[in-house]
């Protein structure tokens, strides 16, 4: 897929790697259309890129289907944003829990179904979704984040299939651990056991690269990550026992604490 003189939906522009996306895909040649839920954050990176911009809260399904109508002129979805919900699933209300299921799954699969029709009939698109590592291997104090981007992996690689032949291509991407930008940038905390990170623009060239070749999943990550979730996906219990040797307690603590606040 042609990014330049595409239009481009990016959701989650505001925060971890959602700028860093946006100028890359500008310098792409991209007509930029971003969205979030704060609209003086939002312009501020709309000027930035001449950006066309729809402020939507993606924890509420009216604004999705709004955020749709709006942008139903779409060539690309890129499905970034996403709620942090670490943290132990009994420290959360009923109500957190659904706002964790809503941004983190419904909304990225409600804006493919919205925005999908039209690309089909045009016979060209892509839809890409942001996922993580944390999509194929469980930790713990990650629960509902894990349950999210399982889920988003699997709704993404069986679209893939459901449009295989009409022009419209599935993605997921799925990142380690990002230096610069997310968890370990706003919580200050340092990745366990050394484990090597990823910058805000590898993951956008990922992304890039998935919408451009076409590729069903990039996972942009250290070699030893890649290998070591693989495993875990295969071996759960195996991992399981791995990370409650590897330390990394006092850092999942640090996390969890210092993202209490956006539940």
């Amino acid at each position: 897929m042609r990014i330049a003189g595409s239009t481009v939906l990016l959701t989650g522009v505001t925060g971890g790697i959602g700028r860093t996306l946006a100028s890359e895909l500008a310098r792409k040649g991209a007509k930029l259309v971003l969205t979030g839920r704060r609209a003086d954050a939002l312009e501020a990176v709309a000027a930035e890129f001449g950006a066309r911009t729809v402020v939507a809260d993606l924890a509420e399904p009216a604004q999705v289907e709004r955020l749709a109508e709006e942008c139903a002129d779409a060539d690309i979805l890129i499905a970034n944003a996403a709620l942090p919900s670490s943290g132990d699933l009994l420290d959360y209300t009923p109500e957190q829990v659904d706002r964790a299921l809503t941004v983190n799954l419904r909304a990225p699969v409600m804006l493919a179904r919205l925005l999908a029709p039209t690309m089909v009939g045009a016979g060209r698109g892509h839809i890409a979704f942001v996922g993580s590592i944390s999509g194929k291997a469980a930790t713990r104090s990650s629960s509902l984040y894990n349950a999210t981007k399982f889920g988003l992996r699997g709704f993404a690689l069986g679209l893939r299939q459901d449009l295989h032949g009409t022009g419209v291509g599935v993605s997921v991407v799925q990142p380690g651990f990002v230096r610069d930008a997310g968890m370990f940038a706003a919580t200050g905390a340092t990745p366990p056991g050394g484990m090597r990170t990823v910058s805000p623009q590898q993951v956008a060239a990922g992304v890039i690269r998935a919408i451009e070749r076409d590729l069903c999943e990039v996972n942009v990550a250290p070699l030893e990550m890649r290998v070591l979730s693989a495993i875990a996906g295969q071996f759960p219990g195996f991992a399981e026992k791995v990370q409650r040797r590897s330390g990394a307690e006092p850092t999942i603590r640090q996390i969890v604490d210092a993202q209490q606040d956006t539940r």
